[in-house]
């Protein structure tokens, strides 16, 4: 989705805060129920699937190891 999401300005506060070039924030059951949202330049939402992939893949591998 392009254009302002629902979490917005929580992307907004993780992104200042931190400092950083581009965040995605992930959310689930929120009170304004599932959603995402991020803020960066073109090349980092290039890099998003394969990070997200990647982030699967760790996700998996903790579950496999419990």
């Amino acid at each position: 989705m392009n254009g302002p999401g629902k979490y917005d300005d929580v992307c907004t506060m993780v992104r200042e805060r931190t400092e950083a070039r581009a965040v995605l924030v992930v959310v689930i059951d929120g009170k304004l129920g599932n959603g995402f949202s991020f803020q960066g330049d073109p090349l980092s939402l290039a890099s998003v699937p394969e990070m997200l992939e990647d982030v699967a893949r760790q996700i998996r591998e903790d579950r496999a190891a419990r």
